[in-house]
Protein backbone atom coordinates (compact mmCIF):
# COMPACT_ATOMS: atom_id res chain seq x y z
CA UNK A 1 0.00 0.00 0.00
CA UNK A 2 1.20 3.55 -0.44
CA UNK A 3 1.46 6.11 2.79
CA UNK A 4 2.83 9.63 1.30
CA UNK A 5 4.53 11.05 4.33
CA UNK A 6 5.96 14.44 2.04
CA UNK A 7 3.78 16.56 0.50
CA UNK A 8 5.36 18.93 -2.30
CA UNK A 9 4.20 22.49 -2.35
CA UNK A 10 5.05 25.50 -4.16
CA UNK A 11 7.70 27.91 -2.50
CA UNK A 12 6.05 30.44 -0.35
CA UNK A 13 7.22 33.38 -2.31
CA UNK A 14 8.13 32.86 -6.04
CA UNK A 15 9.13 36.26 -6.95
CA UNK A 16 12.65 35.29 -6.22
CA UNK A 17 12.82 32.05 -8.21
CA UNK A 18 11.20 34.38 -11.07
CA UNK A 19 13.72 37.49 -10.74
CA UNK A 20 16.60 34.19 -11.05
CA UNK A 21 15.27 32.73 -13.43
CA UNK A 22 15.10 35.74 -15.37
CA UNK A 23 18.84 36.07 -15.71
CA UNK A 24 19.10 32.45 -15.69
CA UNK A 25 21.50 33.59 -18.80
CA UNK A 26 24.96 35.25 -16.01
CA UNK A 27 25.32 31.08 -14.81
CA UNK A 28 27.38 28.34 -16.26
CA UNK A 29 25.96 25.24 -14.84
CA UNK A 30 22.40 24.43 -13.45
CA UNK A 31 22.38 21.61 -10.81
CA UNK A 32 18.51 19.88 -10.54
CA UNK A 33 18.72 18.19 -6.92
CA UNK A 34 15.69 16.16 -7.32
CA UNK A 35 12.87 15.27 -9.63
CA UNK A 36 10.78 17.78 -7.84
CA UNK A 37 12.89 20.70 -8.82
CA UNK A 38 13.38 19.58 -12.42
CA UNK A 39 9.50 19.47 -13.00
CA UNK A 40 8.77 22.58 -10.61
CA UNK A 41 11.36 24.55 -12.46
CA UNK A 42 11.15 23.67 -15.88
CA UNK A 43 7.57 24.65 -15.98
CA UNK A 44 8.50 27.62 -14.69
CA UNK A 45 11.57 28.54 -16.63
CA UNK A 46 9.28 27.51 -19.79
CA UNK A 47 6.62 29.89 -19.53
CA UNK A 48 8.92 32.57 -19.09
CA UNK A 49 11.90 31.67 -21.49
CA UNK A 50 13.83 29.23 -23.04
CA UNK A 51 17.39 27.68 -21.35
CA UNK A 52 20.72 29.33 -22.26
CA UNK A 53 22.36 28.09 -24.85
CA UNK A 54 25.47 28.07 -23.21
CA UNK A 55 24.11 26.35 -19.70
CA UNK A 56 25.07 23.28 -18.90
CA UNK A 57 22.84 20.95 -16.52
CA UNK A 58 23.75 18.88 -14.48
CA UNK A 59 21.48 16.25 -12.06
CA UNK A 60 21.12 14.47 -9.04
CA UNK A 61 19.77 10.71 -9.66
CA UNK A 62 18.28 8.52 -12.59
CA UNK A 63 14.77 9.98 -11.81
CA UNK A 64 15.69 13.73 -12.18
CA UNK A 65 17.75 13.04 -15.29
CA UNK A 66 14.78 11.19 -16.66
CA UNK A 67 12.20 13.99 -15.31
CA UNK A 68 14.56 16.29 -17.04
CA UNK A 69 14.53 14.32 -20.47
CA UNK A 70 10.97 14.34 -20.45
CA UNK A 71 10.42 17.95 -20.70
CA UNK A 72 12.93 18.11 -23.41
CA UNK A 73 16.37 18.58 -21.84
CA UNK A 74 18.70 15.89 -23.16
CA UNK A 75 22.12 16.90 -22.47
CA UNK A 76 22.67 16.40 -18.80
CA UNK A 77 25.59 15.88 -16.49
CA UNK A 78 24.63 13.01 -13.86
CA UNK A 79 26.72 10.18 -11.94
CA UNK A 80 26.34 6.39 -13.57
CA UNK A 81 26.06 4.67 -9.85
CA UNK A 82 25.52 6.90 -6.70
CA UNK A 83 23.28 8.98 -6.34
CA UNK A 84 23.85 11.91 -4.34
CA UNK A 85 25.85 15.12 -3.74
CA UNK A 86 28.77 13.46 -3.31
CA UNK A 87 28.83 11.27 -6.67
CA UNK A 88 27.90 14.24 -8.43
CA UNK A 89 30.74 16.57 -7.58
CA UNK A 90 33.45 13.58 -8.26
CA UNK A 91 32.30 14.40 -11.95
CA UNK A 92 35.26 15.94 -14.08
CA UNK A 93 33.15 18.54 -14.99
CA UNK A 94 32.45 19.76 -11.55
CA UNK A 95 36.03 19.33 -10.42
CA UNK A 96 37.47 22.29 -11.82
CA UNK A 97 34.75 25.19 -11.52
CA UNK A 98 36.72 27.90 -10.13
CA UNK A 99 35.37 31.40 -11.50
CA UNK A 100 31.98 30.10 -12.88
CA UNK A 101 28.42 30.84 -11.64
CA UNK A 102 26.57 28.15 -10.33
CA UNK A 103 22.58 27.79 -9.80
CA UNK A 104 21.30 24.82 -7.42
CA UNK A 105 17.39 24.15 -7.94
CA UNK A 106 16.07 22.35 -4.82
CA UNK A 107 13.45 22.76 -2.17
CA UNK A 108 13.46 24.76 0.96
CA UNK A 109 15.92 23.74 3.45
CA UNK A 110 17.85 21.10 1.29
CA UNK A 111 21.33 20.30 2.06
CA UNK A 112 24.21 22.50 1.93
CA UNK A 113 27.29 20.05 0.76
CA UNK A 114 27.18 20.75 -2.63
CA UNK A 115 27.01 24.14 -2.73
CA UNK A 116 29.93 24.78 -0.08
CA UNK A 117 31.78 22.04 -1.66
CA UNK A 118 31.56 24.09 -5.08
CA UNK A 119 32.40 27.65 -3.52
CA UNK A 120 35.17 25.71 -1.42
CA UNK A 121 36.29 24.86 -5.53
CA UNK A 122 35.84 29.03 -6.59
CA UNK A 123 32.69 28.88 -7.68
CA UNK A 124 29.68 31.68 -7.33
CA UNK A 125 26.69 29.64 -6.20
CA UNK A 126 23.42 30.49 -5.74
CA UNK A 127 19.94 28.89 -4.56
CA UNK A 128 16.67 28.69 -5.91
CA UNK A 129 14.44 27.16 -4.08
CA UNK A 130 10.97 26.23 -6.14
CA UNK A 131 9.22 23.97 -3.79
CA UNK A 132 9.05 23.33 -0.16
CA UNK A 133 7.79 19.85 1.57
CA UNK A 134 5.55 19.10 4.24
CA UNK A 135 4.04 16.74 6.03
CA UNK A 136 0.82 15.23 4.43
CA UNK A 137 -2.53 15.56 6.22
CA UNK A 138 -3.19 11.66 6.05
CA UNK A 139 -5.31 9.35 8.24
CA UNK A 140 -2.88 6.91 9.76
CA UNK A 141 -5.43 4.43 10.62
CA UNK A 142 -5.69 2.19 7.21
CA UNK A 143 -1.63 1.89 7.96
CA UNK A 144 -1.98 1.06 11.68
CA UNK A 145 -5.35 -1.53 10.84
CA UNK A 146 -3.14 -3.37 8.12
CA UNK A 147 -0.07 -4.32 10.54
CA UNK A 148 -2.63 -5.28 13.32
CA UNK A 149 -3.96 -7.63 10.19
CA UNK A 150 -0.58 -8.68 9.81
CA UNK A 151 -0.51 -7.51 6.26
CA UNK A 152 2.23 -5.44 6.11
CA UNK A 153 5.76 -7.35 5.83
CA UNK A 154 8.53 -4.15 5.17
CA UNK A 155 8.10 -1.04 4.71
CA UNK A 156 9.77 1.49 2.45
CA UNK A 157 11.25 4.99 3.28
CA UNK A 158 12.71 6.71 0.42
CA UNK A 159 14.27 10.15 2.74
CA UNK A 160 15.78 10.69 5.94
CA UNK A 161 12.75 13.21 6.37
CA UNK A 162 10.46 10.32 5.24
CA UNK A 163 11.50 8.71 8.25
CA UNK A 164 10.88 11.59 10.68
CA UNK A 165 7.58 12.27 8.67
CA UNK A 166 6.43 8.38 9.31
CA UNK A 167 7.45 8.29 12.71
CA UNK A 168 5.51 11.54 13.83
CA UNK A 169 2.22 10.82 11.54
CA UNK A 170 1.68 6.78 13.28
CA UNK A 171 2.55 8.13 16.90
CA UNK A 172 4.10 5.81 19.08
CA UNK A 173 1.80 2.47 18.62
CA UNK A 174 2.41 2.76 15.16
CA UNK A 175 6.47 3.07 16.56
CA UNK A 176 6.51 0.19 18.20
CA UNK A 177 4.57 -1.63 14.88
CA UNK A 178 7.77 -0.21 12.31
CA UNK A 179 10.48 -1.42 14.94
CA UNK A 180 9.37 -4.66 14.68
CA UNK A 181 8.93 -4.13 10.62
CA UNK A 182 12.00 -4.35 8.16
CA UNK A 183 12.42 -1.12 6.78
CA UNK A 184 14.43 0.01 3.75
CA UNK A 185 16.45 2.56 2.14
CA UNK A 186 17.83 3.42 -0.79
CA UNK A 187 20.95 5.25 1.06
CA UNK A 188 23.18 5.18 4.02
CA UNK A 189 22.12 8.62 4.74
CA UNK A 190 18.43 7.96 5.60
CA UNK A 191 19.50 4.43 7.40
CA UNK A 192 21.82 6.43 9.80
CA UNK A 193 18.23 8.58 10.42
CA UNK A 194 16.59 5.22 11.01
CA UNK A 195 18.71 4.17 13.19
CA UNK A 196 18.61 7.47 15.43
CA UNK A 197 15.41 7.25 15.62
CA UNK A 198 15.46 3.70 17.28
CA UNK A 199 14.81 1.66 14.31
CA UNK A 200 16.96 -1.54 14.37
CA UNK A 201 15.65 -3.79 11.53
CA UNK A 202 16.66 -1.69 8.49
CA UNK A 203 17.87 -2.83 5.27
CA UNK A 204 19.89 -0.58 2.63
CA UNK A 205 19.03 -1.54 -1.11
CA UNK A 206 20.97 -0.09 -3.68
CA UNK A 207 19.99 3.39 -5.31
CA UNK A 208 16.88 3.55 -7.29
CA UNK A 209 13.34 2.21 -7.89
CA UNK A 210 15.79 -1.11 -9.39
CA UNK A 211 17.81 -1.33 -6.40
CA UNK A 212 14.93 -1.20 -3.88
CA UNK A 213 13.03 -4.23 -5.28
CA UNK A 214 16.38 -5.80 -5.62
CA UNK A 215 17.05 -5.53 -2.23
CA UNK A 216 13.51 -6.57 -1.41
CA UNK A 217 13.39 -9.88 -3.35
CA UNK A 218 16.89 -10.61 -1.75
CA UNK A 219 16.21 -10.33 1.50
CA UNK A 220 12.62 -12.63 2.00
CA UNK A 221 14.49 -14.90 -0.45
CA UNK A 222 16.63 -15.35 2.13
CA UNK A 223 14.36 -15.54 4.56
CA UNK A 224 12.72 -18.56 3.21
Amino acid sequence: MLFPVIEIVDAADLEPLNALVDRLHEFNVAIFISPNAANKAVNLISARRTLPAGLAIAAIGRATVNALRSRGVDEVLAPAQSFDSEALLALPALEDVAGKRVVIFRGEGGRELLGDMLIARGARVEYAECYRRVRPRIDPAPLLEAWARDELHAVVVTSSEGVNNLLEMIGPAGAVRLAATPVFVPHARIAETAGIRGLTRVVTTPAGDEGIVAGLCGYFLSCT
